[in-house]
């Protein structure tokens, strides 16, 4: 893409996990330079969780997706993705263990995704949330969850259930600099208990999303979660998310509009995993511009083999359409 196709003067910013960045950073980074991408680090599950359990590192997993999507060395991208299929390491991925090995060898997280920022000459700035070693905690009707993997694949009993994370975090110095010189955050889709709210949660953040002048776009998830977000409407998860970084604080919403493919759809529903809701008569409860527009992606994602500790999400959204859609806004 010619150099001149890229808007160099809207500073951007993405908020979230490491699948719904990553998606939406595939095509972002073609349209605006140098994005900055902010990562929930509260991750315990699959390879990154063995490594924090053993080496007491941060978790390196969903920071190593963003590396990866930010990149456009092919090869380099491979070998940070690869995963090991037999011995001690089976199914641990070589990124993650890259990550933890530099910011072992650094005593620095920071150092870490600097040294693999150049490795993998990426477009754009990868940040964790916080550089405090901390567990995502949920209270739930008097029980108490531990770990961000439990918590994100359990049964909320509570629509009022609680997040907290033990020891207290502080927001990283670089990410609230960064958020506070944007001119555009998005909030990507994901988890909302498992990548989403353990962002909103860290002491800090909260102070400088309402500091900022930056326009606050939300990306809505495609698919409600079973057992948390069942039957929810694109209202429901602004609300949720705004009980956290303030009322109406969220200006522009982007959710899908067209039918999922039925192939696809049927797989999900076995699940209980059904679309999000978007009937048109709620979004007129919150003051956020709603906007519907056709945005999942027609491929269907498939799971690396070797990869077999969490599933992961095969629908995903159109990275070029929502890529569109916010260069439309400006």
């Amino acid at each position: 893409m010619p150099k001149s196709n890229i808007n160099n003067k809207v500073k951007i910013s993405l908020i979230g996990g490491g699948t719904g960045n990553f998606t939406l950073l595939t095509s972002i980074k073609k349209y605006f330079y140098n994005p900055s991408v902010i990562v929930n680090m509260s991750d315990n599950g699959g390879s990154t969780g063995l490594l924090r359990d053993e080496l007491g590192v941060l978790p390196p997993g969903d920071v190593r997706q963003c590396l990866v999507a930010l990149s456009d060395n092919p090869e380099v991208r491979n070998l940070f993705n690869y995963r090991f299929n037999s011995g001690r390491f089976k199914n641990q991925s070589l990124g993650n263990i890259i990550l933890s090995g530099l910011e072992l060898q650094y005593d620095s997280f920071e150092k870490a995704i600097e040294i693999a920022s150049t490795i993998l000459n990426i477009k754009g700035r990868v940040v964790p949330i916080t550089l405090d070693k901390q567990h995502l905690v949920m209270e739930d009707q008097g029980k108490i969850i531990k770990g961000e993997y439990k918590i994100s694949t359990r049964i909320i009993s509570s629509p009022n259930a609680k997040l907290n994370l033990k020891p207290d975090a502080r927001i990283n110095k670089t990410a609230s600099k960064i958020l506070m010189g944007s001119d555009i955050i998005l909030i990507s889709p994901g988890n909302l208990y498992g990548s989403l709210l353990p962002i909103f949660i860290v002491n800090g953040f909260l102070e400088t999303i309402l500091r900022t002048k930056a326009k606050v776009i939300y990306v809505a998830n495609l698919v409600n979660k079973p057992g948390q977000t069942d039957n929810w409407h694109v209202v429901d998860y602004v609300k949720k998310i705004e009980k956290y970084i303030g009322k109406d604080r969220i200006d522009i919403v982007l959710y899908n509009n067209e039918p999922i493919p039925s192939s696809l759809l049927q797989k999900y529903a076995s699940k209980g995993e059904y679309p999000v809701d978007v009937s048109p008569q709620r979004f007129e409860e919150i003051k956020a511009k709603c906007y519907g527009r056709p945005i999942v992606a027609k491929n269907i994602i498939k799971q690396d083999p070797n990869d077999k500790k969490i599933q992961r999400t095969l629908i995903r959204h159109d990275s070029e359409k929502v890529s569109q859609f916010i260069l439309g806004l400006i």
